[in-house]
């Protein structure tokens, strides 16, 4: 990060340093598996020439094969390196199932980091065309920077082409106040990954989340309040870091995370949580399979479905389906008893909306379970265990330092949302006195630097 921005502080031309950023983000990506530059390459070809394709023609059906062309490149390439495995293996189940047996090739397929991710992101840009949303950009390398900007390329959030092309047109350059935000979001992103995610949670979430674990009731809740921590905090500190770069080079990449632990219900947590990939299934998938426009039962139709997908975008396991599914039954549900009794958790009283956060925050992390659990065999050992519902007595996996050390983290991240709840982290720390901000960020620097632990990558990175 350092040599690119110097680069991008010294006296080049505009032209240039967008080239330089281009060139360090293919490097960037290269560094992990140099080959499948190839398919980021690819990616990025196919849907600028399917964008000018789709704007120029006056044909409705040259127009319709463009956009599929652009969805079997990109969702092919997506579901031969992500799917490819989990579909033979399930055709397999199934074959065998039916009495057939069948036994495939064995083979390997390495899935490319960050690949759902800058799928979804060059989808969107020739959607919006297609759509009349957007014109194509007359600069190939202003979009190829877009689709390959290093400090989301990987885990997002995923950007869209109109909320970044136009900042390629005048040079980009960080003020001294954007500069100084861009530090403070990076050190307070690698604090929540490196002290929070991986040094006070993950210890506790590995204890509790194996193959076979039979764990008790209070085991079960704390590794899975854990990884509720872990995961925003995994998550919410990479999102944290590429937005701060982004700022430090002088661009803006949009919020992912608004205090999702204070949302007031599930519609409201998918409002704060991930907000670029649940923005990107309500306009690419919700709203064009007819949202709510179609009568009631289409509408849970379309959110089931929605919410099923993007479970499956996760990841390629039934564990995810299901987890999504849940997520689908959740803002049903909450749909039917909003029409029905005419509530608007927004306007509650104070003590209502806190019950209400507290009751979403807990089903919201039942749904975790399926989220972290390999198999749906751990998933309902665990899931069974919260709910007091397993066969056999459970064994305590967790030490008291454990409980001590969960609770209260996770009582510190749920006032924290609350806090935040309406604010934003920069409006929020405006307002502190310089010193007190001061101190908060040498002390997240120095727990940086000497909290001991394993080194984990981000959870992310998977998908």
């Amino acid at each position: 990060m350092a040599v690119v921005l110097l680069l991008h502080h010294l006296p080049f031309s505009w032209r240039t340093k967008k080239l330089n950023l281009l060139l360090a983000s293919y490097i960037f990506y290269a560094a992990w598996n140099p080959p499948f530059v190839i398919l980021l390459l690819l990616s990025t070809i196919v849907d600028w020439f399917v964008g000018r394709r789709v704007y120029v023609s006056r044909s409705i059906s040259v127009r319709r094969m463009a956009l599929l062309l652009s969805l079997f490149v990109n969702l092919g390439l997506l579901g031969f390196f992500k799917y490819g495995t989990f579909l033979l293996t399930n055709f397999t189940m199934f074959m065998n199932l039916i009495g057939i047996k069948y036994v495939p090739a064995q083979y390997d397929i390495i899935l490319p980091v960050g690949i759902s991710f800058y799928t979804f992101q060059t989808l969107s840009y020739t959607l919006d065309i297609y759509s009349g949303k957007a014109k194509p950009w007359d600069s190939f390398r202003d979009y190829a920077l877009y689709v390959t900007f290093f400090p989301q390329l990987v885990a997002g959030p995923i950007v869209r082409a109109t909320d970044f092309l136009p900042q390629c047109e005048t040079p980009r350059k960080a003020s001294m106040n954007q500069l100084s935000w861009g530090l403070i979001l990076l050190i307070v992103g690698l604090f929540q990954k490196i002290v929070v995610a991986d040094g006070l949670l993950a210890p506790i979430v590995e204890k509790v989340y194996f193959e076979g674990s039979n764990a008790d009731m209070i085991s079960a809740w704390c590794g899975t309040l854990a990884f509720a921590g872990q995961i925003f905090c995994d998550f919410a500190g990479y999102s944290s870091c590429a937005i701060g770069v982004a700022l430090c080079l002088g661009f803006h990449i949009p919020d992912n995370f608004r205090a999702p632990y204070a949302a007031l219900g599930f519609s409201d947590f998918w409002n704060r949580w991930h907000i670029s990939l649940s923005t990107w299934l309500r306009d690419y998938l919700y709203i064009p399979l007819g949202g709510n426009r179609k009568g009631a039962v289409r509408t849970y139709i379309n959110l089931l479905l929605t919410m099923l997908i993007g479970g499956l975008w996760h990841g390629a396991s039934w564990t995810f389906v299901f987890w999504g599914g849940l997520h689908g039954a959740y803002l049903a549900i909450e749909r039917i008893l909003r029409e029905r009794f005419g509530w608007h958790p927004e306007k509650a009283g104070r003590f209502q909306q806190i019950a209400l956060i507290l009751v979403t925050f807990a089903l919201v992390c039942f749904t975790w379970v399926f989220f972290r659990a390999k198999t749906f065999g751990s998933a309902f050992l665990i899931a069974s265990s919260m709910l007091g519902l397993a066969s056999s007595e459970g064994v305590r996996l967790v030490e008291r330092w454990d409980l001590l050390v969960c609770f209260v983290t996770i009582f510190a991240l749920l006032s924290m949302h609350w806090w935040r709840r309406s604010n934003s982290f920069e409006e929020l720390a405006g307002k502190l006195p310089w010193w007190i901000l001061s101190l908060l960020i040498s002390l997240m620097l120095f727990a940086i630097m000497t909290m001991p632990g394993e080194d984990r990558a981000f959870i992310y990175f998977q998908f």
